[in-house]
């Protein structure tokens, strides 16, 4: 019998009724609208369609505090995560945001009206109290952190929802489930106990055998149910995630195993998420869950530790387990036997016997190297995938962001690469200069603090999909703020493949040599006024704290400094 939701109803939101639906959407027309951000996205799809029962909609205050603070919403139910929707102050003055008031919430991708909030309230957190409780340190080396600093507006607004539709997907449709749509699926098979598998990366043999010998031991079925929204950035694409998943799911025992697509966004809050797990996969009718070894841990801080203790979700899981009413499996690390060709956990493996493993960090340099897996690892058909979305180093895109005050020489340099990458050969090569960007994509933005971040984010998309696609992008903007330069690269690590690699590169010319030989007078121009919000006049540059190379124009000449950008791209192995 497929697990009861998570306190006792599958609060599933999605309309079915067309009638109800046309008047929402005629309704959705004539009120002020949130586009929401894709973790904003997700969390909503999860609960119009039951994944978050029993929530109704974004947490009120009240429920956000008592979430927070004790794992609970304020009626008592467990549920560890605050799921919120994050407005700015723009935004309530824009709208009129007030208790009682009713917005249309947006798919940002393609504008759709998904479904009506009606705003409880409107309250003021406190980011560091958010961090340590939830995320267990105030410490910008985890990413649910940094985004928490760099990405969430300065309020929340909670409130009841009203779907209007689904978000629409377009990638592996048939492997979307709602948790309705999954649990019909388990009683059409008759499929009585379901062993969920949490993952956020490719799946090898190990992988295969850890959870046919979880299944078996309990006389169950597997369920492969894979994160397919916001993961750890860095992560493997989901696109190639999902074609590994479609290719080892062929070597499970015949019926034994289905796969399906989870749209969460992952928060990497270890033992919290761990709870929150099992509670989404209770919602979507299993009735077991393994938890892994440091589960859903974002790995070092900034102490070069791990941000948690290796089983301290498996104690947390346990600690609910009455509550939770899912039954934990506990991870069993699996290590390969060559003497019987086959893997065992690792604490039953004889004394004296050799194993063989391959860490992750070993399974990346040799797909980076175009170097042997063997099939005692990893299947044919597994690696294959792998080697389509990541060729060798020498094949990948790259991203130079040159960042320095106006005149420093950073166009030029720029240029002057784009020319010795064009000669070398072997990829595509993109030159975007901070300004020329910033006219072609949006002429009207300006120079206040918000309107250059805009403008870098532009610039960070533009530059992590040309990477992704193996070109090499030279990009040079002055890019005064830390946090903009600590966005550009979050977005090209997270969004770009294979082609995820960033390099800054701080043009430390200084401020006096660039104002002495500005020969257009842009300087004397916002010193007399004339133009408001110029960096290294009225606006100060955040010297950046982590370059990957400093150079400048007055102790370097141009050729100079573009060879050591070379040596830097050849040391990294990408020429």
């Amino acid at each position: 019998m497929a697990n009861a939701p998570h306190g006792g109803i599958l609060k599933d939101l999605v309309l079915r009724d067309e009638l109800i639906s046309g008047q929402l959407r005629k309704e959705a027309r004539n009120l002020g609208d949130i586009v929401l951000t894709e973790r904003q996205l997700c969390d909503l799809e999860l609960i119009l369609s039951g994944g978050f029962s029993p929530l109704e909609g974004f947490m009120n205050e009240s429920d956000y505090n008592s979430v927070v603070d004790t794992l609970r919403l304020s009626d008592g139910t467990l549920f560890p995560m605050p799921i919120t929707l994050d407005v700015s102050s723009d935004d309530i003055a824009r709208l009129g945001i007030t208790t009682g008031a009713r917005l249309t919430l947006r798919d940002p991708r393609d504008d759709e009206a998904l479904a009506i909030i009606t705003v409880e309230d409107v309250y003021t957190y406190d980011r560091v109290r958010e961090a340590i409780q939830v995320l267990g340190a105030d410490d910008p080396a985890h990413p649910s952190v940094a985004y928490l600093r760099n990405r969430v507006k300065e309020y929340y607004v909670g409130g009841k929802v009203q779907a209007i539709q689904a978000p629409s997907h377009f990638d592996y449709v048939a492997l979307r489930y709602t948790p309705t749509e999954l649990r019909t699926h388990f009683k059409k098979l008759s499929w009585h106990r379901v062993v969920a598998f949490q993952t956020r990366n490719p799946m090898h043999r190990a992988h295969r055998e850890l959870t046919v010998r979880a299944a078996r031991l309990r006389q169950a079925n597997v369920l492969i149910h894979p994160v397919v929204g916001l993961t750890k950035p860095g992560d493997v694409d989901h696109y190639t995630r999902v074609r590994v998943y479609e290719a080892i799911m062929a070597k499970y025992p015949n019926g034994m195993g289905h796969l399906a697509l989870l749209p969460l966004a992952m928060r990497m809050a270890g033992p919290r998420e761990a709870v929150w797990h099992a509670i989404i996969r209770k919602n979507f009718g299993a009735t077991h869950f393994i938890v892994g070894r440091d589960h859903a841990g974002p790995g070092k801080n900034s102490q070069g530790k791990d941000f948690y203790g290796p089983y301290d979700a498996q104690e947390l899981v346990g600690k609910y387990k009455d509550e939770l009413q899912i039954e934990m499996v506990p991870f069993q690390q699996m290590t390969y036997l060559p003497s019987t060709d086959e893997y065992q956990p690792i604490d039953e493996v004889p004394a004296g016997a050799q194993t063989l493993d391959i860490s992750g960090t070993e399974l990346r340099r040799r797909l980076k190297a175009g170097a042997p897996i063997p099939d005692w690892f990893s299947y044919e058909a597994v690696v294959r995938r792998l080697r389509e979305s990541y060729p060798p180093r020498n094949k990948q895109g790259f991203v130079l962001f040159l960042t320095g005050f106006y005149n420093s020489g950073k166009d030029v340099i720029a240029r002057a690469l784009q020319v010795a990458l064009n000669e070398q050969g072997g990829r595509s090569v993109s030159l975007l200069l901070g300004e020329a960007v910033k006219g072609d994509l949006n002429p009207k933005l300006g120079l206040t603090s918000e309107e250059r971040h805009e403008n870098l984010q532009r610039i960070a998309f533009v530059s992590s999909e040309l990477a992704r696609a193996g070109a090499a992008v030279i990009a040079a903007s002055i890019a005064p703020e830390e946090r903009s330069r600590g966005l550009v690269k979050d977005t090209i690590v997270s969004n770009g493949g294979a082609g995820g690699n960033f390099f800054l590169i701080h043009v430390a010319t200084p401020l006096e040599h660039c104002k002495s030989t500005d020969r257009r007078g842009v300087y004397a121009q916002a010193r007399s006024g004339a133009i408001k919000g110029f960096v290294g006049v009225d606006t100060e540059y955040e010297t950046p704290k982590k370059a990957d190379l400093v150079v400048d124009v007055t102790t370097q000449n141009i050729p100079s400094i573009v060879h050591s950008i070379i040596l830097l791209l050849e040391t990294s192995s990408l020429l």
